[in-house]
């Protein structure tokens, strides 16, 4: 009765989960939907569903949306304003002139995004609908992935990707064991070893699987995916519950893939929306750029101006017409009525009409263009030849057209390690035993008899102990191969597996020198040796976060030995102090050299210590509180007085060009940061290797081994952030060695600095604990970080990468951020960044569908930035100022015209040129400059990257101001230009006189021409399409002027145009004034280019005369001081690329008023004095 009571309170407290998850915080799960007892009835579980939704609009709701969104931007809602005003109010021009582009420019926008959206459907389709088979009463049955539900059981095959987050059940291996790879998650490709519960691992049928009655007790669904907390309770008939915990080896997290396991079995916990995948995706958010938010700031400007001309107008109509001569005539009762009765509203309503008549300063249009010129635009990225890739035989990809001006104003990239700056590829290079190098040079027959001095304590032993613990002191696995009589044959077939891909390397190199990894047989590991013998022995591995252990008894040694292998850092403290000196020296010159550095160390045992140790963690191993505290307590105790034996050096290689492209982008003014979730070592080492670190920067590391005790770590780490905000924040005390300037360049020498930072550091400063002490964390890491030169976040999970993006770019000026990935893991700092790339990676293309742009290679971010999004800033920045200045020049003179005509709110122009000028006279040639112009050529761009233009200054308010004085003096010239023409209104000889249909005419084909002829002067790189569309503009204008007045329009009410143009155009005077006027109007443009080419050559005479004279003064003070050998070919005065980091020049002082050179770290003998006597001689 009991029993029964206690599992009918589970069941109900189970559903009560299901319905109040937010409240309890747990979950419970029935696996196989099958009820704990069968005297109750199963409640079916209120969980969503499996759809992955990543796309933006609906069908339903995308027409709203969008327009909500297009609507948002102010010309669109003031045209909007101005049209419903057309509609209503008697003004003096028509709606469709307002109407007609703003229609326009919404549909093609909405087409654009529309399309966008599309695009991420069909993405979310593709994962939704894709096929799985779920145990339902001991068969398999297929469905779509969106109709997975929590408790289902599903089945994964080898090389799937698992649907969703699963609890590993069991496996075809009858060890229980599976091999994943999470690289879309965590950006490592390396397998990772899943465990399932002993009591489950022999349900390896359909049959099987469907008789196991279970519930899960579970966390509610949270993003970290390196924490699990869980619990499953196994019912059997006529037996007590087994309960047994469960942890992240239990758990396999959507996304990840199925290695070297045939099938496993596995009851889903989270779907959808709630896996730690989705969890790990920011929300999508329209991004909008720099560029709008600027084109923003100038419409403020120009509705001032707008609203301040109606407003003169409309006071001085009114001041006008109070004079009775200037009035209505007193014949007009209706008027006089309507003026006495209505006069403020007739005075709004004038009001209203004058901002319709000077709408037009407003370009509409020019978000037709923009529109236009970012989605044509983008295809010139995924055009580019130069960023195609041959081995996975794709180019680059334009996933978000938008923002193709930003990446030319990226101020911050942050970038992911594995997959992205590296390709994941270890492979063994040299090692050290006790001081003495060996490297590839020495043969297999000879092994490692190529040796100087002495070997202590083993003898020639200690080589061949180095050799085992490679063998032994690792994770690594074995796929493939044949298995005869426990042994594998076929050597040739193997693969080696591992978590971590240094592990291969070392293995690779130990086989490499006659000791070979033969695989595991349940508690041993067999080793085949250099006498081709094959040694088996038994082994306990242990892992920490900075170490890895091997416990085993040595068969031919006859003892018991702990092997201990980890990072300088953690060995080195924990052997005798006597053995470092001598390994160390190795381990600092390969750290510089860019290697991953790695220590291995041993301890003998007595069969006491063994059986005490096995004992210890067999009892900390099934501990459900404090499990790595426990353990953590019995490491001290083993890990002491160790003997080191050596250390190894592996190579991580870099992607093609990533170093390069590094130090391009800091040479552009750009600060890298490093956001991984690889260890500090490993990517320390990758730093390293891709210069992002210099061997003269000093780091300032803020991670879980620099806390030390975890009972005051914020204490700690408040002061070593005051301490490194002292270093770094404070005038920078390093000494300046050398100070070179030449007209373009200053070269000063002080101290770089680079932090590291791991992930639960950063966890304490951002959300510290709720006391005065901690509240300025965040401030003062900041602050840090924005003085260092290079970052490094080690050990961070994917929210974490989106929060520190989120935190420099809420900074003080709002730097342009970039986030580049290639895995899952680095979705959510793409979504957070300004502009977010995604590599293509090889496992996998989460990053690439989430990303505005996604690439092949990280080298291709080089001419991406340096390239690609300085012409494209370059492009919409002249577009956006120009749009603005054709504008001015087009409604100013129609403001002035209201002072000549009793501002009647007669129009200077017909509503044919009103409508046209925007839409055909004057659009086609700004929008081929800024899909072709290339005011420096595209290899300059690229290799030179101290070009790029920085803080957005070409749509600053200085250039701003340029632009619109020049439209308005052009405005002025254009007016009264042709005013003082009519002076004289007969012009022609028979007396004929010109109207005012021709005085506007005359104002438009000048301001038509100069405003084209303008763009001419400003083009650089001419094609055939510039000429096209500049000299076709002019001629089609001219062809419609004599076509539009040459015809008698039968749907016109008024023919006020017909032969206007042709009779024009018939006197020598209109001829004369439209040349000069032209002329004029252009001449400050055209002085100013005559002064800035005459300025540029006179500052390349100098600066040749200059350097030419720096040349030989270096020269000479080369050979006085013998100081070539310190230079080389790198002189400040030869080449303009960045020193090499070994030729870099630091300070270092000796005694007082005393200063050396040093190359690294060594200081130069024989260059005393060379300060003073190098600034003597400059």
């Amino acid at each position: 009765i009991i029993t029964s009571l206690t599992l009918s309170l589970i069941h109900i407290l189970g559903f009560r989960c299901a319905g109040e998850e937010k409240r309890v915080g747990t979950r419970t799960v029935f696996v196989g939907h099958r009820p704990v007892s069968e005297t109750d009835a199963y409640v079916e579980q209120k969980f969503c569903d499996n759809r992955i939704v990543s796309s933006k609009y609906t069908v339903w709701n995308f027409l709203p949306k969008n327009l909500f969104e297009q609507f948002r931007r102010i010309a669109n809602f003031y045209f909007l304003i101005i049209f419903l005003v057309q509609v209503i109010v008697d003004t003096p021009t028509s709606p469709v002139t307002s109407g007609l582009p703003l229609f326009f420019v919404i549909i093609v926008t909405a087409i654009k995004q529309g399309y966008e959206d599309w695009l991420r459907h069909r993405a979310d389709k593709e994962v939704n609908k894709s096929s799985v088979f779920i145990v339902e009463n001991a068969k398999q049955v297929k469905k779509h992935s969106e109709k997975i539900k929590v408790g289902d059981i599903v089945e994964v095959k080898a090389d799937e990707t698992f649907p969703c987050d699963l609890i590993f059940l069991a496996s075809s291996n009858d060890d229980g064991i599976c091999y994943v790879t999470t690289a879309s998650l965590d950006g490592e490709s390396n397998f990772k070893t899943h465990y399932a519960v002993r009591d489950t691992t022999g349900l390896q049928t359909d049959d099987d699987i469907d008789s196991l009655t279970a519930t899960i007790e579970c966390e509610q669904p949270q993003p970290d995916l390196y924490k699990f907390v869980g619990r499953i309770n196994i019912y059997r008939s006529n037996q007590e519950p087994v309960a047994r915990s469960l942890g992240p080896e239990n758990l396999l997290l959507k996304g990840s893939t199925l290695k070297n396991t045939k099938k496993i079995y596995g009851v889903a916990v989270y779907t959808g929306m709630e896996t730690k995948m989705a969890l790990n995706y920011q929300g999508k958010s329209q991004k909008r750029s720099a560029v709008e938010k600027s084109i923003n700031a100038f419409l403020v400007v120009y509705l001032c101006i707008l609203v301040s001309k109606a407003t003169v107008c409309t006071t001085l109509k009114y001041i006008w017409q109070s004079n009775p001569f200037n009035d209505e005539p007193w014949y007009n009762q209706k008027t006089i009525k309507e003026r006495d009765t209505f006069k403020i509203l007739r005075m709004f309503t004038d009001f209203l009409s004058f901002m319709v008549l000077f709408n037009f300063i407003i370009p509409v249009s020019m978000y037709v263009t923009v529109e236009m010129q970012k989605f044509l635009g983008s295809f010139f990225i995924a055009w580019d030849k130069e960023m195609y890739d041959e081995e996975i035989k794709e180019g680059a990809l334009v996933n978000t057209s938008d923002l193709n001006e930003e990446l030319g104003q990226v101020e911050y990239v942050f970038t992911d390690k594995t997959g992205t700056l590296t390709e994941n590829s270890m492979k063994f290079i040299e090692c050290c035993i006790d001081g003495h190098k060996y490297k590839d040079g020495i043969s297999e027959v000879d092994g490692f008899s190529h040796t100087d001095g002495p070997l202590r304590y083993y003898g020639k032993c200690r080589e061949e102990l180095f050799l085992r613990a490679l063998c032994l002191c690792h994770t690594v696995q074995i796929k493939g191969g044949d298995n005869v009589d426990g042994l594998r044959v076929n050597q040739e077939c193997w693969t080696y597996i591992s978590s971590s891909p240094d592990e291969i390397a070392l293995v690779k190199g130990a086989k490499k020198y006659g000791f070979t990894f033969l695989g595991h047989e349940a508690d041993y590991m067999k080793v085949q040796n250099q006498k081709n013998e094959i040694e088996k022995q038994r082994s306990l591995n242990l892992t920490t976060h900075f170490e890895c252990f091997n416990l085993l008894f040595n068969s031919v040694l006859g003892k018991f030995l702990l092997f201990c292998k980890g990072a300088d850092s953690s060995i080195f403290p924990r052997v005798q102090q006597d053995e470092i000196q001598q390994t160390k020296v190795h381990v600092e010159r390969n750290a510089m050299d860019g290697y991953r550095t790695l220590c291995v160390a041993f301890k003998e045992l007595t069969q006491e210590d063994y059986k005490k140790i096995n004992d210890q963690l067999s009892e900390a191993k099934m501990a459900l509180q404090d499990r790595e505290e426990k353990m953590a307590r019995i490491f001290d105790d083993i890990e002491a007085d160790m003997h080191l034996i050596g250390a190894t050096a592996v190579e991580d290689r870099l992607q093609e060009h990533a170093a390069e492209t590094i130090e391009a982008l800091q040479t552009a003014g750009m600060k890298v940061w490093v956001l991984t979730g690889d260890k500090m070592e490993t990517a320390k080492s990758t730093c390293y290797a891709s210069r992002l670190f210099q061997t003269n920067t000093e780091l300032l590391e803020l991670t879980t081994k620099t806390m030390g005790d975890s009972d005051r770590k914020e204490e700690r780490l408040h002061e070593l952030l005051l301490e490194y905000h002292k270093n770094t924040c404070t005038l920078r005390h390093a000494h300046s060695l050398i100070f070179f300037c030449l007209s373009y360049r200053s070269w000063t020498v002080s101290q770089e600095y680079g932090l590291i930072i791991d992930g639960s550091t950063l966890s304490l400063i951002l959300n510290p604990s709720q006391d005065s002490s901690s509240s300025n964390y965040k401030s003062i890491f900041l602050q840090i970080c924005l003085k260092c030169t290079s970052v490094l976040c080690c050990r961070m999970a994917p929210l974490q990468k989106a929060q520190i993006v989120r935190m420099v770019k809420n900074t003080k000026g709002n730097p342009i951020t970039l986030s580049i990935g290639d895995g899952a893991n680095d979705v959510s700092m793409i979504l957070e960044a300004h502009v977010g790339i995604g590599i293509k990676g090889k496992e996998g293309r989460q990053a690439a569908r989430n990303s505005d742009y996604a690439v092949p290679k990280f080298k291709h971010l080089r001419k991406l930035l340096l390239a690609h999004g300085h012409l494209y800033y370059v492009r919409i920045a002249h577009l956006v100022q120009y749009f603005f200045y054709k504008n001015l020049c087009f409604i100013l003179p129609q403001f002035l015209y209201q002072f000549f005509c009793g501002f009647s709110q007669q129009p200077l122009y017909d509503a044919a040129y009103l409508t046209m000028y925007n839409i055909c006279f004057t659009s086609l040639p700004i929008l081929a400059y800024s899909l072709l112009e290339q005011h420096i050529n595209i290899e300059t761009l690229t290799s030179d990257p101290r070009l790029k233009i920085s803080d957005n200054a070409m749509l600053q308010w200085k250039p701003f101001l340029y632009w619109t004085f020049l439209g308005s003096f052009e405005g002025l010239v254009f007016f009264f230009g042709v005013y003082f023409l009519f002076q004289n209104s007969s012009l022609e000889h028979n007396g004929k006189v010109f109207g005012n249909w021709t005085f506007g005419t005359i104002v438009f084909t000048v301001l038509v021409f100069t405003v084209t002829l303008k763009l001419a002067l400003d083009t650089r790189f001419w094609t055939w399409m510039n000429h096209f569309v500049i000299w076709g503009s002019l001629a089609f204008y001219v062809f419609f002027s004599f076509f539009w007045g040459g015809i008698i329009w039968p749907f016109l009410k008024q023919q006020r145009m017909y032969f206007v143009f042709a009779h024009m155009v018939t006197s020598v005077s209109t001829w004369l004034a439209i040349v000069l006027l032209i002329f004029i109007s252009l001449s400050p443009e055209i002085l100013l280019v005559v002064f800035k080419n005459a300025k540029r050559k006179n500052h390349q005479v100098r600066n040749e005369r200059i350097y030419h004279n720096a040349s030989l003064l270096w020269r000479g003070a080369s050979v006085l001081l013998n100081t070539d050998r310190l230079w080389g070919s790198n002189a400040p005065f030869a080449p303009r690329e960045r020193l090499p980091a070994s030729h870099r020049v630091i300070p270092s002082c000796t005694k007082k008023g005393q200063k050396v050179l040093t190359r690294g770290t060594a200081p130069i003998r024989g260059s005393r004095c060379i300060s003073s006597a190098f600034s003597v001689s400059l």
